[in-house]
């Protein structure tokens, strides 16, 4: 099982308020580019994705994300996301991160990757699926 990286800032940014998981847009984005910690936005310049097409969508998919909260835990899950290439392959791909599409400052902030060990490049109609934590939904973070 890959394991979930966080982004250095990431914890900066949502005491700042950048991270609304009750109402912004989060996104898995693809890209074969290995990300780095100490990123604080995720672009595709820095970080080419596959080309929009195919069944990859520009910017990548978004997932729905909840809050609970429980004896004074709070936990931010998410649902899986799924690429299935069509009319053709998806990849190369090593790496999915999770960003905030929402978040004008920083833009596209950063939040969490994975890495998966090596390229992948689906063939057609082929899928992928993204689960946090290992499971749909998934624990993207805990705060105690």
């Amino acid at each position: 099982m890959a394991t979930q990286n966080k982004f250095q800032d990431f914890t900066e940014q949502l005491e700042k308020g950048v991270h609304v998981f009750g109402t912004h847009t989060f996104k898995v984005a693809l890209t074969n580019t290995a990300p780095v910690a100490t990123q604080t936005t995720w672009n595709t310049t820095d970080h080419p994705a596959p080309a929009a097409a195919n069944g990859y969508p520009a910017g990548g998919t978004a997932t729905t994300t909840a809050i609970s909260e429980s004896g004074g835990t709070s936990t931010v899950t998410g649902t899986q996301v799924v690429f299935t290439a069509t009319a053709g392959g998806i990849g190369p791909f090593r790496y999915a991160v999770l960003y905030n599409d929402s978040a004008t400052s920083p833009a596209d902030a950063a939040v969490s990757w994975v890495d998966y060990g090596s390229s992948i490049t689906l063939a057609d109609t082929e899928t992928f699926t993204i689960r946090f934590n290992n499971a749909s939904p998934g624990t993207i973070h805990t705060l105690t």
